[in-house]
């Protein structure tokens, strides 16, 4: 039995998530399960102008904690026999003329080259973009409800430049994902929403996890996200809560709670999910940063710990979900902020999840920033 304990009960958890608000985050409600029980507290406020705080397991905007479980999905059906994991991208979606050598597992962990639909960071600086995403300011504010076809996405970054050789580099590329959500679909005849619920939410009874595709709704009760932008040359701040994911798709378009994702991810890695063999090949860091297929595996450094996480941000929406490799000990987060076209919180999420996981796993290193800010 889990015991659930207050805020005086860990009184450090609910100090560090008290000053991500003072960084800058406007509401925050953290979970943690360890040989402890069970810990929820939140801090800042639902709304901005109100004193209510953040529901405690209040619906969240996940960002790029879809990754994973695309890739769980898609790892589902290559234990099913449906999809062969080394096999060429381009033998299931032959219409997009993808380069042979991608294969699936690396469009699961980024080392396809495949430019990233919503825009590129060059390593000089440079920054290349691709549709309107939250970096292009009040563009972005006003194509909020416009619906985007994940093939538009993909035929869009395929348009662009290869960023490197299959198979040689690391880069992280939100139509990897896009790419993945479309090889189900061709693969089972259904549709990715549809085959999430056969695979991943329903045998683990996530009933708050949404697949929205286009729909600009997200369930009750949750905190408000919000955007910054200049306009005449004047700042203003909109509410973007409502608003149509088909632009990141399954780069992060999902929605769920903290309770959820505790348990998808304890699921996931105590081998509910997938066969143990499987499930070692997603947990491999192939990577220059450590990551395997849809999932970062961090060393927390202290005492040689591991960690399993993807975090997320998406337009003033995140979720932070780490766990132990066997699942037993967890953090998930979410989180609620003024997002905008510079990234202005990336530096404030990147040090405020080292805190947590040193106070948590008694480490301190995370992954690289693009798993902050993958909705870029």
């Amino acid at each position: 039995m889990s015991i659930t304990l207050t805020d005086q009960d860990r009184p450090e958890l609910q100090k560090a998530i008290e000053e991500m608000v003072e960084s800058g985050f406007t509401g925050v409600t953290m979970r943690v399960h360890d040989e402890r029980g069970e810990w929820v507290g939140s801090a800042g406020v639902r709304k901005l102008g109100e004193t209510a705080k953040p529901p405690t397991n209040g619906y969240v905007r996940i960002g790029s904690n879809t990754k994973t479980f695309t890739a769980a999905l898609v790892l589902r059906l290559v234990a099913e026999g449906l999809i062969g994991l080394d096999a060429p991208a381009a033998d299931y979606l032959p219409e997009f003329g993808l380069d042979r050598k991608i294969t699936v597992r690396m469009l699961l962990q980024h080392t396809s080259g495949v430019f990233n639909f919503t825009g590129e960071y060059y390593e000089d600086g440079t920054f290349a973009p691709g549709i309107p995403a939250t970096t292009a300011g009040r563009e972005w504010v006003d194509n909020r409800f416009k619906t985007y076809l994940p093939e538009e996405l993909v035929r869009l970054a395929l348009s662009k430049p290869a960023r490197f050789e299959p198979g040689t580099d690391w880069s992280y590329s939100n139509t990897n994902y896009v790419l993945a959500r479309l090889l189900v679909e061709k693969v089972t005849g259904r549709s990715f929403a549809e085959e999430m619920q056969r695979l991943v939410l329903g045998p683990l009874g996530l009933s708050d996890t949404v697949v929205p595709e286009t729909g600009a709704e997200i369930p009750e009760p949750h905190t408000h996200a919000y955007y910054r932008y200049e306009d005449a040359g004047q700042q203003k701040t909109v509410d973007v809560t409502r608003q149509n994911p088909s632009w990141i798709s399954t780069g992060g378009d999902m929605i769920s709670t903290t309770q959820d994702l505790h348990t998808f991810i304890s699921a996931l890695m105590g081998g509910k999910l997938l066969p143990a063999p499987l499930l070692a090949e997603m947990c491999e860091p192939s990577s220059k940063v450590g990551y395997g297929l849809g999932v970062f595996v961090q060393d927390t450094g202290e005492n040689g710990g591991t960690v399993i996480t993807h975090n997320g941000g998406m337009a003033g929406h995140a979720a932070l979900m780490y766990s132990t490799p066997d699942g037993s000990k967890t953090l998930t987060a979410a989180l609620n902020y003024v997002d905008d076209a510079a990234l202005s919180m990336a530096v404030a999420f990147q040090e405020a999840t080292q805190k947590l996981v040193k106070e948590v796993f008694g480490g301190g290193r995370t992954g690289s920033a693009d798993a902050a800010e993958p909705a870029q």
